[in-house]
């Protein structure tokens, strides 16, 4: 436990904590999150690990790890399927699951949770299946020029195969390093737009999006929005009838759950509307030989042996952010970014993207040095015991709109700390020293 902290007005009894750690803990009620999470406590090349990659994948508590192994050492049984003990209690865990995932997102109904393996295969069944329902030649499809690959490449395909074409909200470059231009929306949202798909947080500049705004506009005039909530999911609250979405996409692994799931909230008149997007077993009520008849939503997408185990360590997840508080959270990955902006713009030729200081952001930070690669910052970054993240972050689109061909992230999580920023910016001194040779 952490020293106590005196109400406002009162002296505090303890100031021996460093400064960052008085930070840290009372952010969070005096809990040190850093001992939940058992891959932190390693060292890599000699030096502490300081894990700054959580923009790919967030570290997973002791909890969540626990519970994935509880499961498959006493219930492990596949679900819906079965009458005797053990499929039962899976059966019951994985429904459970949903509705945790449901009440999480504050969905009206966890039958509009259904289960996928992340964001990208959510943003797949959405555009196969209601896209090429509903979409065809002359509508149009409104993207921006801040998604990840996994929220444009489906959309390509289901534009291939419709008919349909693609339209960009564009980013601001300057100013606001990779913010979307939305003066220009209004004049975006024609009648022609059938859907218009965006990300809440962007994964390379840290922007967060006014969803809910966004949202509104594209309600007011009948079009069916779509959101990539990769980042956002378990870093900001998220209420998706307060957004006022019709699908929202996001995956375990990004909020302190396991791999290999996800899931897709879709309001469920359109759930009930769309085909389905795989078949097999477990989504059909009838079978002939010539003809089949589908299940409601969500069993109507979850077509064979579902991924139930990871389904209940992401419920888990849910009770384990939720504990923590995701305010706290929100909270705690904007000062960190903001802090680590603020240190990184002291080395001399940095170009920093994302919000200026002051607005609001996420834990996501990205930078590039016009003469020093990106990859050969994340390998020296690892020499330090870094993980960083080097490259194009799957955004080659948004890349080539800044006139950059990647950059490098770092990318901060409940268990990230002020001092780790230090850190970071020791290790980058090192390395513009090694290739500048100053």
């Amino acid at each position: 436990m952490g020293a106590p902290f005196a109400k406002p007005g009162q002296t505090p009894m303890v100031t021996a904590l460093p400064p960052w750690r008085s930070l840290f803990t009372s952010m969070f009620n005096g809990r040190d999150l850093r001992s939940d999470f058992p891959t932190l406590h390693q060292q890599v090349h000699g030096k502490p690990l300081v894990y700054l990659d959580n923009a790919a994948t967030a570290q997973k508590p002791q909890v969540v790890i626990d519970a994935l192994s509880r499961f498959y050492e006493r219930d492990n049984s596949n679900v819906h399927r079965g009458l005797h003990a053990l499929s039962m209690r899976a059966t019951d865990a994985y429904e459970g699951a949903r509705s945790r995932v449901a009440k999480f997102v504050n969905a009206a109904d966890p039958a509009e949770i259904v289960f996928t393996r992340g964001t990208t295969e959510s943003i797949n069944l959405v555009a196969a299946s209601w896209g090429a329902a509903n979409l065809k030649p002359g509508d149009v499809i409104l993207l921006t020029e801040m998604e990840h690959h996994s929220n444009l490449v489906p959309w390509q395909l289901v534009a291939a195969r419709t008919g349909a074409k693609l339209r960009y909200l564009p980013v601001l470059g300057a100013d606001v390093e990779g913010g979307l231009d939305l003066a220009q929306l209004d004049a975006l949202l024609t009648p022609e737009v059938k859907v218009f798909a965006f990300t809440h947080v962007s994964n390379t500049t840290g922007t967060i999006n006014p969803v809910a705004d966004l949202c509104a506009k594209a309600r007011a005039r009948g079009i069916v929005t779509v959101i990539d909530g990769a980042q956002s999911i378990g870093h900001l609250p998220v209420d998706v009838r307060a957004v006022g979405c019709d699908f929202y996409a996001f995956s375990g692994h990004k909020m302190a759950g396991v791999t290999g799931i996800g899931a897709l909230y879709g309001r469920r008149a359109l759930l009930d509307a769309m085909p389905p997007y795989q078949g097999g077993g477990g989504m059909i009520s009838n079978v002939e030989f010539f003809e089949s008849r589908w299940k409601p939503s969500p069993e109507r997408f979850e077509a064979g042996t579902p991924n139930f185990g990871d389904a209940v360590a992401l419920g888990v997840a849910c009770d384990y952010l939720d504990g923590v508080g995701r305010d706290a959270i929100a909270q705690h990955d904007a000062e960190l970014g903001g802090l680590a902006c603020e240190k990184l713009a002291t080395l001399p030729g940095i170009r920093l993207l994302g919000p200026r200081p002051g607005a609001p952001r996420s834990g996501v930070v990205s930078f590039a040095f016009a003469d020093v690669h990106a990859h050969d910052v994340v390998t020296f970054a690892d020499e330090d015991g870094i993980a960083l993240r080097g490259g194009h972050h799957c955004n080659q689109p948004l890349m080539r709109k800044l006139g950059l061909t990647g950059t490098t992230r770092a990318s901060f999580y409940i268990y990230n700390t002020p001092e780790e920023i230090d850190v970071l910016v020791s290790s980058l001194q090192r390395t513009l020293k090694f290739f500048r040779g100053a």
